[in-house]
């Protein structure tokens, strides 16, 4: 009976699929704290990664906010995209995939 419920358990979490969307437009000082806090409006954000330019250590400008599922991540996008963050009009859509 474990077995079959440690079975289950693994092929149920194999099948569960997060979701990252693309946030650009965002404040140069707004830290992924920041972001993970407005972003968790719409439900759990498990990830936050803010692009840093590789020479200067400076933000890019954008992030990824990954979400539990995709649900949330389309919840964040009809939210968000073209809200006014710290003074910035975000622009919110869903990331593409790396292969």
């Amino acid at each position: 009976l474990i077995s079959s419920q440690l079975s289950y358990f693994l092929l149920s979490t194999t099948t569960f699929k997060m979701a990252s969307v693309y946030v650009g437009n965002m404040p140069y000082q707004s830290t992924e704290n920041d972001l993970g806090n407005f972003f968790s409006q719409v439900g759990h954000v498990t990830k936050v990664r803010i692009v840093y330019d590789r020479e200067t250590n400076r933000p890019k400008g954008f992030a990824f906010v990954e979400f539990a599922d995709e649900q949330t991540a389309q919840a964040a996008i009809n939210q968000f995209n073209g809200a006014d963050f710290n003074g910035r009009s975000l622009r919110v859509n869903m990331a593409n995939n790396r292969q």
